[in-house]
């Protein structure tokens, strides 16, 4: 039994009340995500998206973004500048009120912005709180002043230091190595970031300078008249289109700017990204479903009233008329609207009003648009017909597989060699390559909770497959019924039949060929098992290194260096063998246990896709039909690959 505890000991001297911003010190994560490299960027996105709303506002058209030696960012822009006189409730400059308190901002209803960005309207008090050094210069009003801070404490008063005829915000701050156990910023996360804030809104000018290394500086601007028509033919990459023109349509409706732009390609896949505000909503939401509530209803409407549907009944589904699809939605909530996330990740918009405004500006505009251009309207409509056929027989080919299985008594492909627990918590699928490693793999396993299942070969490369002929691959039949997931319309993940599916391939241009269509699969047919975490790449070793009893691996030729540096320095007698792994089949099951199928030894590489458009344009790039774009590829990345087995 627990002892009982003094009742009494739990009083008011238990309560800390944390002052200013020591609670964004003590709880980061609660601000920005995280202390790893998503919180780091964030810093970033906190600042960029103050001089984003002066943008939307229409008071700023340039915006510099600066990476500076020691881990230092500046940032700057010409907005307005942020006042500093002083502030009538807190006594000092809004400056400092706006740099040293929570929740005090232009974001919160009194005249500063109609329309702002930001999930939580604290950006820039949080990036000081969390920087060990943070500046802010302003020039507005004919003067230029300055004040320092230190973990979001001022050292310095606000300081007149000298006249300008300028306006805007310089804000150079430095991460808090306290906070961060690592600081070091991905110039494509940033240039991927602004990128989509250019387009986002139209007519800004962003550069971005990396002056971390003096010596090679290098600068980018991003600047995009046309708004979200470049950013569709951005993401279009180099695809076929279905009809000549790009969809635009722009409105406001009860205090909600609606913009649409959409194109359909030759390809399988569709690309709807959304936002609100300028925030990502990946999550999708109210805006979005009122994109797809008009667009399907305003495809059928055009079909039936132009006798290009067979019956009056007939009508395409929502998944047939996005089949292709490339479109952006974007919405911005005017004051007194603000945006209203729903979930956990507070990435899925949930205003009702917004759904509606969608639904009403983009119908109205598409049918508009249809009347005005029948040939795109003819191409759009005839390409959801298409896609309704292949819908038609992929349910037939994925009953066929799933009729299949289960007349088998769900005894599974004959060459899985399964493992003998049930409970998918603890049971995980290798997929391997080829028989050999198979062998070797069923050997070397733990039987009870390791199942390997060899494939032969490259299995399809299902980038420009459609479902049915997908179903006809004999590797690809055995892999979804092994999944026990089903796939399309009827994917359930609560049927997964193992917690971690580990792709196992030679370390060599053929394995990372067969990884890359592996990904490809998963990414286009199962994003929910790369989504919760369930896709892992294993890595073997590269080289084995023996001398005597002594035996160490390496998984790269600098890990191989280093191995024999310290074995030859460690006064030992008899001579290093070194041998080179060409493939998993020359291992033996020890030696693969050992080192790959042993989860107390073994290294995995977790599948995870945090930028889904630029995955989606990577994947295009390497598996589809164009072959210029994968040239280019190759080429502009030759001269970085140091070893290459041919």
């Amino acid at each position: 039994m627990a002892a009982k505890k003094d009742q009494n000991s739990y009083d008011s001297t238990g309560i800390d009340v944390l002052e200013g911003l020591e609670p964004v010190r003590v709880r980061p994560g609660m601000y920005i995500g995280s202390t790893g490299e998503g919180g780091l960027h964030q810093l970033i996105w906190e600042v960029v998206n103050n001089s984003i709303d002066e943008a939307m506002g229409g008071y700023a058209d340039h915006i510099t973004v600066e990476l500076l030696p020691d881990h230092y960012v500046r940032l700057t822009d010409n907005g307005r500048g942020i006042p500093t006189d002083k502030h009538p409730k807190t006594g000092v400059s809004t400056l400092e009120t706006i740099m040293t308190r929570l929740h005090a901002g232009g974001k919160f209803g009194k005249g500063g912005y109609q329309v702002s960005g930001g999930l939580h309207g604290v950006g820039v008090s949080i990036v000081n709180a969390l920087s060990t050094y943070t500046k802010v210069t302003v020039e507005r009003d004919g003067e230029m002043c300055e004040q320092e801070y230190e973990r979001g404490t001022p050292t310095t008063q606000v300081q007149k230091t000298g006249q300008s005829d300028q306006h805007g915000t310089t804000i150079v701050f430095q991460p808090d190595p306290e906070i961060f156990p690592e600081i070091q910023f991905d110039l494509d996360k940033i240039y991927n970031y602004l990128r989509s804030q250019a387009y986002l809104t139209k007519a800004v000018k962003i550069v971005v300078f990396d002056s971390r290394n003096p010596e090679e500086p290098t600068d980018y601007t991003f600047f995009f008249d046309s708004g979200i028509v470049s950013y569709v033919n951005y993401l279009f990459h180099g695809q076929e289109p279905r009809h000549p023109n790009v969809f635009y349509c722009n409105q406001e409706h009860e205090n909600i700017f609606v913009e649409v732009a959409f194109q359909y390609s030759q390809d399988l896949q569709s690309m709807e990204l959304s936002f609100v505000n300028n925030i990502d909503t990946p999550g999708g939401g109210t805006h979005l479903t009122g994109f797809r509530t008009a667009l399907t209803r305003a495809i059928n409407d055009y079909a039936r009233n132009n006798g290009l549907l067979k019956s009056q009944d007939e009508s395409l589904t929502g998944e047939d008329v996005r089949e292709g699809l490339v479109a952006v939605i974007s919405v911005k909530l005017k004051a007194p609207l603000s945006p209203q996330f729903e979930g956990q990740t507070k990435d899925k918009l949930g205003n009702v009003e917004a759904r509606s405004a969608v639904d009403q500006v983009f119908g109205n505009a598409l049918a508009e648009y249809f009347d005005n251009h029948p040939q795109d309207a003819k191409q759009i409509v005839d390409g959801a017909q298409l896609a309704a056929k292949a819908r038609k027989a992929a349910k037939a080919a994925r009953d066929t597989v799933i009729r299949k299985g289960a007349l088998e008594g769900m005894t599974l492909p004959g060459k899985l060699a399964d493992c003998s627990t049930k409970d998918p918590s603890r049971s995980e699928l290798f997929i391997v390559e080829g028989d050999s490693a198979g062998g070797s793999g069923k050997q070397g396993r733990n039987r009870e909770t390791q199942a390997i299942l060899p494939l032969r070969g490259k299995i399809l490369n299902v980038e420009k497959a459609r479902l049915d002929k997908m179903l006809s691959s004999k590797e690809i039949k055995s892999l979804v019924i092994a999944l026990g997931t089903s796939i399309g319309e009827t994917f359930d993940l609560s049927k997964l039949r193992y917690k971690r599916l580990i792709i196992m391939c030679d370390a060599d241009v053929d394995g990372a060929h067969i990884v890359t269509l592996l990904l490809t699969l998963f990414y286009r047919y199962f994003p929910e098992l790369i989504e919760n975490g369930h896709i892992y790449i294993a890595k073997p070793p590269l080289y084995k290194l023996t001398r005597g009893k002594e035996i160490h691996y390496a998984y790269s030729d600098e890990e191989k260096d280093a191995i024999v540096k310290e074995m030859e320095n460690s006064n030992k007698k008899g001579n290093i063998s070194l041998q080179r792994y060409k493939g998993l089949g020359e291992m033996n099951p020890d030696q693969l246990w050992e080192t790959t199928l042993n989860p107390e030894n073994r290294v995995l590489k977790l599948v995870n896709v945090e930028e889904a458009a630029e995955a989606d344009k990577m994947f295009d790039v390497l598996m589809g039909d164009e072959v210029a774009p994968r040239r280019q590829f190759i080429q502009t990345r030759a001269k970085s690959v140091e070893n290459l087995d041919v």
